[in-house]
């Protein structure tokens, strides 16, 4: 029975680890061909590799990307096209957690570099996406990742939240322009998922207070939220554009407001920026 990527070619940024890689890794299983971008190369290439062990190698390949650039977006969008002869689905994932702290305290350029990962990476990816699928022909689509932090103030910090509401509301304007071409746009919101960018390599401390603060008993994992993709881009969804998909077990519904609930806030004894698992460090300094 063939899969329901058969034939299909997607970009995956944010591929190397988390939401990114466990939907290469279910696309891949349903028959698509898959560019994995990453910034961390290490993690970008682990995630080839497991490709390989799942038997889906030759259908996988990875480019080191950073989407706040131009240059490095465009590539990976050429390189699907090169290897693969055309582009179906762009899924623009790539995150980090950005700048936090109190909003007296966060520097211009953590909230910038925020902005430009979580907002501009998804405009490039648009940008680039539409472009290939335009040159080709039959439509395509583009899915973000937004969260539920981008649906109310109680969710993820300051930053953090504003960008993911831009990229709900950019994905909405999108999907109207691009609508007469049939390129669907969607976003998908999650809500406590156990990735590394959430763990650290700690899931079992994590694990719990994930599950705290939502009805569904257990903390929700990557390959939900791939399962999430899976259906937006298939064919399944051929009706559907413009939406922000919430798969938050019930978080929202319950009334979330996970900050507080998790014994966190803004007002907390440090401030900095999180870097997540690109690689790169991260900052946290003390309050004036």
């Amino acid at each position: 029975m063939a899969g329901r990527l058969e034939g299909k070619v997607a970009v995956i940024t944010g591929g190397g680890n988390g939401i990114g890689r466990a939907t290469v890794l279910r696309f891949l299983a349903e028959g698509a061909r898959v560019v994995v971008a990453d910034l961390n190369e290490e993690t970008g290439r682990a995630t080839i590799d497991l490709a390989g062990r799942a038997g889906a190698g030759e259908r996988a390949r990875f480019v080191r990307t950073d989407v706040a650039s131009e240059a490095d977006v465009a590539a990976a969008v050429a390189l699907a096209t090169a290897e693969f002869g055309r582009l179906d689905v762009m899924f623009n994932n790539a995150g980090v957690a950005g700048a936090f702290g109190p909003i007296t305290h966060i520097d211009e350029a953590d909230w910038d570099y925020t902005f430009d990962v979580l907002v501009k990476g998804v405009f490039l990816g648009m940008k680039h996406a539409t472009r290939a699928m335009k040159a080709q022909g039959g439509g395509g689509t583009i899915i973000s990742t937004a969260s539920i932090a981008g649906l109310s103030g109680g969710d993820g910090p300051q930053a953090y939240s504003a960008a993911k509401a831009a990229v709900i509301n950019l994905t909405r304007a999108v999907a109207v322009e691009l609508a007469p071409q049939r390129i669907r746009v969607n976003a998908i919101c999650p809500g406590g998922i156990l990735t590394p960018l959430i763990h650290r390599g700690n899931e079992d401390a994590i694990r719990p207070l994930l599950e705290k603060f939502q009805p569904w008993p257990e903390a929700g994992l990557p390959e939900n939220i791939a399962g999430a993709a899976l259906f937006l881009a298939s064919d399944d969804a051929s009706f559907v554009t413009g939406e922000a998909l919430v798969v938050d077990g019930g978080a929202t519904a319950a009334g979330s407001n996970a900050i507080n609930n998790l014994g966190g806030s803004y007002g907390s004894v440090a401030a900095g920026v999180d870097r997540g698992t690109t690689g790169q460090d991260g900052t946290m300094r003390g309050l004036d």
